[in-house]
């Protein structure tokens, strides 16, 4: 699928922070079909039982593309998380490619309805899960002065599209 554009990361976010060593540092992109995408790897340090990725980390990543998949119709809005739920299908395992998908359910002006997935390359479904997130000024969220800089970070790589099966 074709990358329309790619998504600003931050410093020290745990999903898509580039400075922060023990986070995913995943990349987010704005894809054709009005969907958000990332190609990512859990690491060992983001391990539950042996092999497997923390829920907790797993919920982070479905609530990141949920939020993101808003910032592929407007990427200078931000929105808070209200309420996230999520299913886990099948054991995510660390040290493996996996893809990230993200798309918007329904958007009203105060707030936002999300679906997001992680899939294995093969395209079967890991984990999902249904957010909802209130629509917020970026002055409401973010209240120490400077600290909207840390969260504009944009790397480009020239990805052009993103495959799996």
């Amino acid at each position: 699928m074709k990358v329309v554009n790619k998504q600003k990361n931050s410093k020290m976010c745990a999903i898509c922070g580039v400075e922060n060593k023990f986070g995913v540092q995943a990349a987010f992109y704005s894809m054709e079909d009005n969907t958000v995408m990332t190609k990512f790897k859990f690491q060992d340090i983001h391990q539950s039982y042996p092999g497997r990725v923390h829920g907790g980390l797993i919920t982070a990543m479905l609530d990141e593309l949920g939020l993101r998949a808003y910032w592929v119709e407007d990427e200078s809005q931000f929105a808070v998380t209200m309420k996230l739920n999520t299913e886990y299908r099948k054991p995510v395992p660390y040290g493996e490619d996996l893809i990230g998908v993200g798309s918007v359910i329904k958007s009203t002006p105060k707030f936002l309805k999300a679906e997001a997935k992680i899939l294995d390359i093969h395209g079967n479904v890991l984990a999902n899960a249904e957010g909802t997130y209130l629509k917020l000024p970026t002055d409401q969220i973010i209240e120490a002065k400077g600290t909207h800089e840390e969260i504009e970070f944009l790397i480009e790589d020239n990805v052009k599209e993103i495959n799996f099966v």
